[in-house]
């Protein structure tokens, strides 16, 4: 694995400076970044309780669970964060392909002193417990049992992590951060929008400190978001047409909730959008590219409907059927 990080906070931030949060709190963080800081988006909106809790997880250590729908911006949410703080953020993504010995690390073949010997090399999970590094989970509810078992182990605080595979003991680093973000609380899946999630064992689910619900933002704020990226828009024209596309993408969203459609416009989807239409100087054709493709074929009529509502006219039939395309 990589060198250990010989780094530790050494400046404080105002909460309500940094973030424009109506706050007293300062909050420990690094003067200089390094290559495991994400980089800070200049336009991001911070929603207050969701900032609030992942700050709380940085300042006080507590672990925090980020739940709610498909592109809310969970994972991004605690990466900007971390990005102002200039604290190392590392993230991984719990799907099905990730296993027990991905986080531990394994045996592996080198060469020392002109002679091949095989020696443990420590995985991900371990070098972060040892660095003042942001550990976020993605898709946290989606993960294998085994690896669930495993991450159970790090949970506690002041928790220690016993290596077995180098009969070692590894200790937190004072500023070693623990962040995941799932699609359910920890119940199961209970609506069928999410294959491959699974129940959480209460034991489990005691240890996260703090919980956080992260909803979508209301059409104010996402056009805020997306005017921001596009300032040629901020006019009455540029924001009836931006108004429109969020209104189409709500309705994806309730459709997905519903259960009628399985693909779901997130906010950075309505931003893809607005750009491509930039680009081919056609709002449908825009849409096509961006998410219509996507969409399963026998969904993509309600789709065409939500847009219709929304804009007024119709998508041409070529651009729905894909069979009209050869």
């Amino acid at each position: 694995m990589i060198n250990n990080l010989d780094i530790k906070p050494d400046i404080k931030l105002s909460v309500k400076q940094t973030f424009g949060i109506d706050s007293d709190l300062e909050i420990e963080a690094f003067s200089k970044k390094n290559e495991y800081v994400p980089e800070i988006d200049k336009n991001y909106i911070f929603d207050k309780d969701t900032t609030l809790a992942i700050l709380s997880g940085f300042s006080f250590n507590k672990r925090v669970l980020v739940q709610g729908y498909h592109g809310t911006g969970k994972s991004t949410h605690i990466e900007q964060v971390a990005a102002r703080l200039n604290w190392p953020c590392i993230r991984i993504n719990l799907d099905s392909h990730v296993s027990r010995i991905d986080l531990i690390g394994k045996d592996a073949i080198s060469i020392k002193d002109g002679k091949q010997i095989t020696e443990f090399k420590e995985g991900i999970l371990p070098w972060s417990i040892q660095n003042p590094v942001a550990l976020v989970f993605d898709e946290y509810d989606a993960g294998r049992p085994d690896v669930m078992f495993v991450i159970q182990r790090v949970l506690e605080a002041d928790g220690s992590f016993t290596l077995l595979d180098k009969n070692k003991v590894i200790k937190q680093n004072k500023y070693f951060r623990l962040f995941a973000t799932s699609n359910t609380i920890g119940l199961g899946d209970t609506t069928g929008l999410y294959h491959g999630t699974q129940q959480i064992n209460q034991g489990q689910m005691d240890r996260w400190n703090i919980v956080t619900s992260l909803n979508y933002l209301s059409l104010e704020k996402e056009m805020e978001i997306i005017l921001a990226k596009n300032k040629s828009l901020n006019n009455s024209k540029g924001k009836e047409k931006v108004a429109n596309m969020i209104k189409v993408a709500t309705l994806t969203r309730k459709g997905f909730v519903a259960g009628d459609i399985s693909t779901v416009m997130s906010p950075r989807t309505v931003l893809h959008w607005v750009e491509n239409s930039e680009i081919f100087k056609n709002i449908g054709y825009g849409f096509r590219v961006t998410f219509l493709n996507k969409c399963d074929e026998i969904e993509k009529n309600i789709i065409a409907e939500y847009y219709q509502r929304c804009f007024g006219e119709e998508l041409p039939e070529s651009m729905v059927n894909s069979k009209l395309n050869g």
